[in-house]
């Protein structure tokens, strides 16, 4: 059992280290206790993308860093439904259906700029936006102070302990 996540860098502005953002992306989902088989697309796009995602899906001009896209689990059909193919006699057993989770997807030139205005390395900063976005996947939101200041915080805890504690 595992978590899936594909990775695309899909812009030519900044090096990504796929392989270093994937390894975050899934200690995060881990400890926020996604368990067995679990699929997430991690996605890294120029600016002109973002903007059109950024307008589309949450009505705003220009680029953003990141956007989280979740996918609502469906609710499993209850009982005994005959088309439905589940396990009968003599059958074998049903195959693992991964939980979709959903997408991230982040604007490394955005990224660039936050670092500058948050004077931290464009590292810290994708990492930031990586387990933000991880957050948002699984339901987290800081509309309100207080989930703010709660979201932050976990923010902090998975850093340190998926992204800070690997290096420095």
């Amino acid at each position: 059992m595992s978590i899936d996540i594909y990775a695309a860098d899909e812009q030519n502005d900044h090096v990504i280290d796929l392989d270093r953002w994937v390894k975050l992306a899934r200690g995060a989902l881990t400890d926020e206790g996604v368990r067995g088989v679990a699929e997430v697309s991690l996605i890294f796009a120029d600016e002109v993308t973002m903007a059109s995602l950024n307008s589309q899906f949450m009505g705003k001009e220009g680029p953003t860093d990141v956007l989280s896209f979740p996918i609502d689990n469906e609710p499993e059909p209850t009982g005994r439904v005959p088309d439905a193919g589940g396990s009968g006699p003599g059958e074998p057993p049903m195959p693992v259906i991964p939980q979709l989770v959903g997408d991230i997807v982040i604007c490394p030139t955005v990224a660039a700029r936050n670092a500058i205005e948050h004077e931290c390395s464009f590292d810290d900063e994708v990492a930031l936006l990586v387990v933000h976005g991880v957050l948002h996947l699984l339901g987290w939101d800081h509309m309100v102070d207080q989930e703010a200041e709660r979201m932050e915080a976990r923010e902090r805890e998975l850093l340190a302990r998926h992204y800070r504690a690997g290096h420095g």
